[in-house]
């Protein structure tokens, strides 16, 4: 599968839409990217990413399931998963089901990447069509690989509450750093790192660094 050779934008709508072209064989017509929000139970999901934005009642529903949430993060189920989800046998498992019916969705592919404490981002590909067999979603799953770095750190830019130092504290906090070694690090005093570690926690609504990397890594920044 070829990308187009503009595929290094840092643009999240402009990565979604290029990436869509690129799967057009597939017959792939929308993207939908959810994520843990930070804030929340285990259970919330946002959506994260969509294209094309006129499916957004789709994805939000798709978000509020429960299909592929928490009760699915907990069991022995694949981190890809291929559904036709035209069968009758789905339709009345869920809202989100029938609304990408009605929008002319036939089949889709999820694949996740795990996060720390039960949650996960994850990745949708919807199509009008059904597939005959694996060899397609499986293609579209490898897609979904490739772009993931790309994706993520164009996703955590854009939502960041973090200032670029706080960032860096708490990276260094997360590779195990004390506040004096990574003061160190950035050339600068034990109380500065400290005081961005604060600022850090602070935005993340936690009261110490072990929580403030947790939910980094749910925004995917670290």
């Amino acid at each position: 599968m070829q990308l187009p050779a503009n595929f290094d934008s840092v643009s999240v709508d402009g990565i979604m839409s290029d990436w869509l072209r690129a799967l057009r064989e597939f017959s792939v017509e929308a993207l939908v990217v959810l994520g843990p929000d930070p804030f929340a139970v285990q259970e919330n999901r946002l959506v994260l990413a969509l294209h094309p934005p006129r499916l957004l009642d789709a994805a939000e529903a798709l978000a509020k399931s429960q299909d592929f949430g928490a009760p699915w993060r907990d069991s022995d189920a694949p981190l890809v998963a291929w559904q036709d989800i035209s069968k009758s046998a789905f339709e009345s498992s869920g809202r989100w089901r029938r609304l990408w019916l009605a929008h002319g969705y036939q089949s889709v592919v999820r694949i996740a990447f795990p996060l720390t404490a039960g949650r996960a981002f994850e990745c949708y590909l919807f199509s009008p069509r059904q597939w005959p067999d694996r060899s397609e979603p499986a293609l579209l799953a490898w897609s979904a690989l490739n772009i993931w770095p790309l994706l993520k750190r164009a996703l955590a830019e854009a939502r960041s509450p973090l200032s670029p130092r706080e960032l860096e504290c708490l990276n260094l906090a997360f590779q195990g750093m004390t506040a004096r070694g990574s003061g160190e690090v950035l050339l600068c005093s034990e109380r500065t790192v400290n005081f961005h570690l604060a600022n850090a926690m602070a935005k993340f609504k936690v009261d110490n660094k072990l929580a403030a990397i947790q939910r980094a890594c749910w925004f995917g920044l670290i």
